[in-house]
């Protein structure tokens, strides 16, 4: 389901910037990416353009539209990250250890205080989350639970969920999806 083909070549300096990068390689227009992913064509130049941030729901959509992990977003080394990246209110990193034929894929999220935004989503699969540090709210068929450090829990990802930080810190915590 996800690929990294290409990633490797790209100079990153921003999610926008990666996003650009990627569409134009699969020959896509903003239009045509708008259609695969549900997401505004106006949104979508302004990511690609810095003037937005995404969500973790959009984030997501895109990913799977330009089928590739969406741990590519955000550089591999922090020391590569920029100076928006590290203000992002999300941040994927990729646990697969370069891994991309595994039939469910390990990423750690940090998630800053008060993300918020965004609606609940669905995909294939099933889900399972891992508190490691902080309080997560999570969102299940309208649901919200709250799981706190070394808490879990695992559902059914066809169901409508989101994640979400409703605390003044940040929250760490680890997310296994299957493919």
């Amino acid at each position: 389901m996800y690929a990294r083909k290409g990633v490797r070549s790209i100079v990153v300096k921003s999610i926008g910037s990666i996003l650009k990068s990627l569409r134009k390689e699969r020959k896509l227009t903003l239009k045509e990416l708008a259609g695969l992913t549900g997401v505004s064509i106006s949104f979508l130049s302004q990511v690609e353009r810095g003037k937005s941030s995404v969500t973790l729901e959009s984030l997501k959509k895109v990913a799977d539209a330009l089928n590739v992990n969406p741990t590519v977003f955000f550089p591999e080394d922090e020391e590569e990250q920029t100076f928006e990246d590290r203000h992002q209110q999300f941040y994927y990193k990729d646990l697969s250890n370069g891994i991309h034929d595994a039939s469910y894929l390990p990423i750690l999220v940090t998630l800053q205080p008060g993300q918020n935004d965004g609606n609940a989503f669905t995909h294939s699969g099933h889900e399972f989350l891992f508190v490691v540090e902080g309080v997560l709210t999570v969102s299940i068929d309208g649901k919200k639970t709250e799981l706190t450090e070394q808490q879990s829990i695992m559902f059914d990802a066809k169901k409508t969920h989101y994640w979400y930080n409703l605390t003044k810190q940040p929250i760490k915590f680890l997310v296994v999806s299957s493919k």
